[in-house]
């Protein structure tokens, strides 16, 4: 089991960097609990702990002893960054070796990938969370959020969430995490020995707006409108098939 300390950055009476109507308590907050999220929904043997999970004060060392007394394998603290400059960067304790620099590399150029930053570098510092941590430990600076440009970009939703994939991309190869075996939930309308009644089904179904396809599957032919790998989803599907007088089903393969 790989433990995970998740650090977002402010919060409570500590609203960290300000700009452009912006706070980053309330950015990295998001980012990291859709990081959170992201890993224990999509892999296997992988535990996270989270020094806040909601709009409260915790102090530097409540953080740090925290990530210690619970026995993390690493700290990742997420921040937003202030000061007229613009683009991501990262920071991990002057000095430190291996494995804290080939995490710092890995992480770094992930989060690069699939976020549109200008790339600032791997850099060092003496941060209070880089420096009381007894595991290795990585802080990040999503953007500057009193620069126009990443500001814009950091008030949209779906960028957040690329920000915490790109952050989860970086920990699955630095970890060697094993993904979850993907979960399908599929909508069907009906299983027929006779093909022509399922086409038959399939072109009522297709005729009303759905994409309908007839599948064999032990040794019947069903009727699929639909497969999510969100249950919200397939029920919502599930939902609109029923209002539309198919008997509609929600099943897992």
């Amino acid at each position: 089991m790989v433990k995970l300390f998740i650090d977002p950055g402010h919060g409570g009476s500590d609203p960290g960097a300000l700009g452009y109507g912006l706070q980053e308590k309330n950015l990295t907050l998001p980012i990291a609990t859709t990081l959170r999220d992201i890993l224990l929904n999509e892999y296997e043997g992988v535990s996270v702990l989270m020094s806040r999970t909601s709009d409260q004060t915790v102090s530097l060392s409540e953080r740090t002893n925290a990530a210690n007394n619970w026995g993390a394998d690493y700290y990742l603290s997420i921040h937003i960054n202030a000061g007229g400059g613009t683009g991501f960067e990262s920071y991990i304790y002057p000095g430190v070796g291996s494995p804290t620099t080939t995490y710092q590399d890995i992480i770094h150029d992930e989060i690069l990938k699939v976020v549109d930053f200008a790339n600032r570098g791997k850099k060092s510092a003496n941060f209070h969370v880089l420096r009381e941590t007894m595991m290795p430990a990585l802080l990040t600076e999503n953007g500057f959020i009193d620069n126009p440009n990443d500001a814009n970009k950091l008030k949209s939703s779906s960028f957040l969430v690329s920000i915490a994939r790109g952050h989860a991309n970086g920990l699955a190869r630095a970890f060697n995490l094993t993904r979850k075996p993907t979960v399908l939930y599929k909508v069907q309308i009906g299983a027929f020995r006779i093909k022509s009644n399922a086409d038959n089904l399939a072109s009522e179904a297709m005729s009303k707006g759905f994409d309908a396809v007839v599948l064999l599957r032990d040794g019947l032919y069903k009727v699929q409108i639909g497969a999510f790998t969100s249950k919200e989803n397939a029920e919502s599907l599930a939902a609109k098939a029923r209002n539309a007088g198919f008997d509609a089903i929600v099943f897992i393969e």
